[in-house]
């Protein structure tokens, strides 16, 4: 099973934190993987990193290596992000207003130059400032280097925002789902994506699982993300999961079955919401 590209840790500060998603304090032991700590919480479920680095020092892993991995690979992310937007059917909502699209850890801004193509005002932001720079020089979008809450967006100002393999990284979901709704026009839309703790690969490989690495500070599922988003003033309305086993782990006899149970017990390795703004 080969895991999910992730920084190496350098020497961060560390600290212990309580839940990410409900400030709950009590936690079990959840997924052990080399020198990380994954916990559920015993409150609301989510798993999650404790201890974990302080985000001063973390941010620093998202540079020149960081936007390397993300170049070499966006026609593939960006080839995953239509076909969930498909499988989500996005194309379906009733056009929002205003017709501004934000993709929020939008690398280097090929999902956002599309959807600029498709007749969206857009906007993206983005962490790892080499990726930014490069989508503003090559694509000729708009990529504010930094955070959500850095980039200061007008209240209202967006129709849709959307955020791929981002909230798994961000070590207070709550607060980033409180500026997604601020930025969102009243019933605006939110799509969201992210790995499945509670999918068939998950629960086969344990801490093996492709996505327990070190620049996953949080793990949802479809309970834990779906309550999370509900509790932040959205409403959900479509679910869906991919994803049953990885390429190259079974031969076909297994992992096509594998692969359609997974789908329809929505046990797949990733998991996608719509929400609209409540």
């Amino acid at each position: 099973m080969v895991k999910t590209y992730s920084s190496l840790p350098g020497d961060e500060r560390q600290e212990t934190v309580r839940c990410p998603c409900c400030g709950g304090e009590r936690s079990r032991p959840a997924l052990a993987c080399d020198s990380l700590r994954f916990v559920r919480c015993r409150g609301c479920g989510v798993v999650y990193q404790n201890p974990r680095p302080v985000f001063e020092d973390l941010r620093d892993r998202y540079g020149e290596e960081y936007f390397s991995y993300e170049l070499a690979n966006e026609a593939g992310f960006f080839s995953l992000m239509r076909m969930g937007l498909r499988d989500i059917r996005f194309q379906e909502l009733e056009p929002p207003r205003p017709r501004r699209f934000l993709d929020v850890g939008c690398a280097t801004g090929m999902l956002i130059e599309s959807m600029k193509k498709e007749g969206w005002d857009v906007l993206g932001v983005d962490i790892c400032r080499p990726s930014a720079e490069y989508g503003k020089r090559h694509r000729g979008v708009d990529i504010i280097a930094g955070t959500l809450t850095e980039a200061a967006l007008p209240a209202g100002s967006c129709g849709v925002v959307h955020f791929s393999h981002l909230i798994e990284h961000l070590p207070d979901p709550r607060a980033f789902l409180a500026e997604v709704r601020r930025v969102l026009a009243p019933g605006g839309y939110a799509v969201i994506t992210t790995p499945n703790v509670d999918g068939f690969q998950a629960r086969l490989f344990g801490s093996g699982w492709r996505s327990a690495i070190a620049d996953h500070l949080v793990l949802f599922s479809r309970r834990t993300l779906g309550r999370l988003l509900e509790g932040s003033g959205f409403t959900v309305k479509r679910t869906v999961t991919w994803g049953g086993l990885a390429k190259g782990t079974a031969p076909d006899i297994i992992k096509r079955p594998a692969d359609r149970l997974a789908k329809r017990l929505g046990w797949g390795d990733v998991v996608m919401v719509l929400v609209e703004k409540a």
